[in-house]
C-alpha cells in the first residue's frame, strides 16, 4: 500500500478520515482527474455540480500532499502577480489588471461558499495580519493598503502602526501591519477531505492508494493504474510537486521546496491572550517568511523558512524553535507536539502553470506557496475549460515559463541560489 499520512497536527485532528477504494478494473467517465489534493478535488466538485461524470485517482490518501500539510492561511497575496501583469495582457488586453486583482480574492469566495453549502467542518476563521519585519518594508505595505482602499475589499483592510500591532500581537518584532478581516485561516486537511465527501455525494468516484503509471493520449484518453484503467473524454493532471508523470513535457518547470511546520502543546488561556488575543493568522514581509496562527484547540501552529534543495530537512523542530521563541519569548521552552514538512511546487516566475499535453489532456500545477486559494480558483478555471469556456485557461496557458535544461535537480540548485540572492538583497533593503 502507498504512503500513510505524515505525523502532523492535521492528521491527528481529522474529523472524518477518508476510506475510498483502490482503482481496479475498467471505468468510463467524462473527466478523469489525477491527484487528490485541492486542485483535483476542487475541479471534481466544480465539474460534478455541472453534471459531469468524474473520477479522481490519488496515489496515497486524499489530501496526502501539500494540500493537507500547509499553514492553513487563505490570503490575497497572489504568487506571481507582477509576472501576470506583464504577460496576461497579451491574451486579456486591458482587462488583465482587473482580472489579476479579482484573482487575489476569488478563492476566498469559492472556499467560503463551499464550506457553507456542504457544511464542511474545517475550523474556518477570519482575520489576518501581514506584518512589516523591517522599517524598509513599510512603504510596500502602505502602497498595498492605498490600493485596497480604491476597491470594495478596502472595507476589510486596516492599517496598523507598530503600537497598534502590539495591541493585537504579543511581540515586539513588527513595525506595522495590514490587517485584513476578509482573509481566512482554516484546517486545510479537513477542508480537502470535506470537499472530497461533497464530491462523492455528487457522484464522483474517488480512488486512493492507486498510483497512475501512465496516461494514454488520443481522442479518448485513458488513465492507467497498476490494477485498473479509467477511460474519459478529458483528463486533468493535478499532481503538483509530488507526481512524476509526463516528465518530457513538464520536467524542468516546477521544483519542490520543503516547507516545515511545528505545532505546540495546547496553550493556556493566559498565554493565548498574551500572544494572539484576537485569533489572527500572521505572516511577515520577508522573502522567506515566518507564518503562524492558533488552532481550534489553542496550539500555536508555526511555519517558517524553506528548503529549496528539493530534499526534506532533518529536524524541523530544531530549525523552527529559535524562530518561534524569537517571535514570542513568552513561549520559551514550550513543548512541541507535532513537526512535519511538505513539498510545495515552485515555479520560477511564480505564475501557476496551466496548459494542455494533448487535445484532451490538461494539467494544472505550481502555486509557489499560495495553494489553498489559488487551487480553488484553478479548479473553477479547469472546469470552465472542460465545459468549453477557455478564456481564462488560455490566458494562463499562454504565459511563458522558464524551463531549466538537463534535469530537475539542477533546477532546485538554481532555485536555491536565487533565493539566497533575494535573501541577501533583503538584508540590504
Amino acid at each position: 500500500m502507498t504512503g500513510k499520512r505524515c505525523a502532523s497536527y492535521y492528521a491527528a485532528s481529522i474529523v472524518e478520515e477518508s476510506a475510498y477504494p483502490m482503482l481496479e478494473g475498467d471505468h468510463r467517465v467524462d473527466v478523469a482527474i489525477v491527484g487528490g489534493g485541492f486542485t483535483g478535488v476542487a475541479s471534481a466538485v466544480e465539474l460534478a455540480e455541472r453534471g459531469y461524470r468524474v473520477a479522481v485517482v490519488e496515489a496515497h490518501k486524499i489530501g496526502w500532499g501539500a494540500s493537507g500539510r500547509n499553514g492553513g492561511q487563505v490570503t490575497g497575496s497572489l504568487s506571481g502577480q507582477d509576472a501576470m501583469l506583464k504577460q496576461l495582457p497579451r491574451t486579456l488586453g486591458d482587462a488583465a489588471a482587473d482580472f489579476v486583482w479579482d484573482l487575489r480574492w476569488r478563492g476566498h469566495r469559492i472556499i467560503r461558499e463551499r464550506v457553507e453549502k456542504y457544511a464542511i467542518p474545517c475550523d474556518l476563521k477570519f482575520g489576518h495580519l501581514q506584518a512589516a519585519y523591517q522599517p524598509s518594508h513599510l512603504k510596500a505595505l502602505r502602497d498595498d493598503y492605498e490600493v485596497s482602499q480604491r476597491h470594495a475589499i478596502g472595507e476589510h483592510v486596516h492599517w496598523l502602526d507598530s503600537a497598534a500591532v502590539r495591541d493585537v500581537l504579543g511581540t515586539e518584532l513588527y513595525h506595522g501591519a495590514l490587517r485584513n478581516d476578509y482573509n481566512m485561516h482554516l484546517h486545510p486537511l479537513n477542508l480537502c477531505l470535506g470537499e472530497a465527501r461533497a464530491a462523492a455525494g455528487l457522484g464522483v468516484q474517488l480512488f486512493e492508494h492507486s498510483p497512475v503509471v501512465r496516461i494514454d493520449h488520443g481522442d479518448t484518453p485513458a488513465v492507467i493504474g497498476e490494477h485498473g484503467r479509467i477511460t474519459a473524454d478529458s483528463v486533468i493532471l493535478a499532481g503538483n510537486a509530488y507526481h512524476r508523470l509526463e516528465r518530457k513535457r513538464l520536467g524542468g518547470r516546477l521544483f519542490p521546496a520543503s516547507l516545515g511546520i511545528v505545532t505546540t502543546e495546547p496553550l493556556s488561556d493566559d498565554l493565548v491572550a498574551a500572544i494572539d488575543p484576537e485569533d489572527l493568522a500572521v505572516y511577515d514581509t520577508r522573502f522567506v517568511l515566518d507564518y503562524y496562527r492558533l488552532t481550534a484547540d489553542k496550539r500555536l501552529l508555526f511555519g517558517g523558512g524553506a528548503n529549496y534543495s528539493g530534499r526534506d530537512s532533518e529536524d524541523i523542530a530544531a530549525e523552527l524553535r529559535p524562530r518561534l521563541e524569537h517571535t514570542f519569548p513568552q513561549l520559551a521552552g514550550v513543548a512541541i507536539d507535532y513537526q512535519w514538512q511538505g513539498m510545495a511546487g515552485i515555479v520560477i516566475n511564480r505564475v501557476p502553470m496551466l496548459g494542455k499535453l494533448s487535445d484532451h489532456v490538461y494539467y494544472a500545477q505550481g502555486y509557489s506557496g499560495h495553494g489553498i486559494a489559488t487551487s480553488h480558483i484553478v479548479g473553477e478555471i479547469m472546469a470552465n475549460a472542460v465545459d468549453g469556456s477557455l478564456r481564462e485557461f488560455d490566458a494562463f496557458a499562454d504565459v511563458r515559463h522558464l524551463r531549466v535544461p538537463l534535469h530537475d535537480r539542477l533546477g532546485n540548485t538554481l532555485l536555491a541560489a536565487g533565493m539566497w540572492y533575494y535573501q541577501l538583497l533583503e538584508k540590504l533593503r
